[in-house]
């Protein structure tokens, strides 16, 4: 969470937070993590914590990443050394890093892909799964098999339903995820650049496949207007860096839509941010304030932009949640959509 403290997550009320199983693994190492105890005790985070496999990060080296059956290899951004990564030393790092939730490794296809390339990476996305399914179990019941310390006892293991945007073979990959018996499913391989209709129709077409006792999570999703219409579909957990990173950019979310807080149009604005928002940054400071930080250069505005934008994403969250146990998600849903826009009216 660049730009903010865990007391500011913590005053914002952040219950989970996601750590990066390709940067740890590169830099400082999952081993010097364990040997500190894992990663609640190394960066002083005593809720829970979810970490990627490091597919998704493998996925964006594209020509830098060579992949085979046993796994990928690839050049470090960091320095250009030679690394690798296999479903079993994914479920090793992560058993090292001592998270909550640890995902099994998988190959994330492109978009756009043909239905054959779509069903190779899937059938390997299985195979990396059975494999990774199977190290996670082990080293649960016997630690010693891994050379280091394993942080968390009860840490979950959730899989990952890849096949693209094709129907079919979403069918298929999620009927033998399920079977595998993960402890929760994700669904990978979207918000990779294909429209958003797309998107909503391979979510809906897929979460219906998944338990309703398990958590079904959407990876790398999105947009405030995509999490009310993905929980209508039926997930309950995402994960994006768009908060943040738009926040660092001057991407401000209002419950009107998107503000580019950098717009000339600010500068003598008095009004807050958003005016119903309950943030530290809406009720201190106005929106000509937050601009000139931001076109100055101002380390502040990064940190009061960041702050604005989660306090907004949870609270969208909280909105659902609330909606869903009075009955009324529908209302919520349809004057959502009334008041939102991509194109902001702010």
């Amino acid at each position: 969470m660049k730009g903010v403290t865990h007391r500011d997550l913590l005053t914002l009320g952040v219950e989970m937070i996601l750590a990066n199983t390709y940067h740890l693994h590169l830099r400082p190492g999952a081993p010097l993590v364990g040997r500190a105890g894992g990663l609640h005790r190394f960066i002083g985070w005593d809720r829970p914590m979810l970490t990627d496999s490091g597919g998704y990060q493998v996925f964006s080296l594209g020509d830098r990443r060579r992949i085979d059956e046993d796994g990928v290899s690839f050049r470090s951004h960091l320095d250009g050394s030679l690394q690798r990564l296999t479903p079993e030393s994914a479920s090793d790092i992560q058993a090292q890093l001592g998270s909550d939730v640890a995902m099994v490794f998988d190959e994330c296809a492109s978009y756009p892909v043909s239905e054959a390339s779509a069903r190779v990476s899937m059938e390997r996305t299985l195979r990396w799964g059975q494999r990774g399914r199977a190290r996670f179990l082990e080293t649960r019941d016997d630690p010693s098999r891994l050379d280091g310390a394993v942080t968390n006892a009860g840490q979950a293991q959730f899989g990952i339903v890849q096949g693209g945007v094709y129907k079919r073979l979403r069918d298929e990959s999620a009927e033998r995820t399920v079977a595998i018996g993960f402890d929760g499913f994700a669904i990978g391989g979207l918000s990779v650049g294909e429209p958003v209709d797309v998107m909503y129709d391979m979510v809906a077409h897929s979460t219906p496949m998944l338990p309703d006792s398990r958590v079904r999570y959407l990876m790398g999703t999105g947009m405030p207007d995509d999490l009310v219409e993905c929980v209508a579909r039926g997930i309950d957990l995402f994960d994006c860096v768009l908060p943040t990173r738009n926040a660092r950019n001057g991407q401000l979310l209002t419950r009107t839509g998107p503000i580019s807080i950098k717009q000339s149009r600010f500068a003598e604005d008095a009004r807050p941010l958003d005016p119903e928002c309950a943030c530290y940054t809406c009720q201190r400071f106005s929106r000509a304030y937050l601009r000139y930080l931001f076109v100055t250069g101002e380390m502040t505005a990064s940190i009061l932009n960041t702050l604005h934008n989660i306090h907004f994403y949870l609270d969208t969250m909280r909105r659902i949640r609330e909606a869903i146990v009075l009955g009324s998600f529908e209302m919520f849903r349809q004057g959502f959509h009334e008041t939102f826009s991509r194109r902001s009216r702010a």
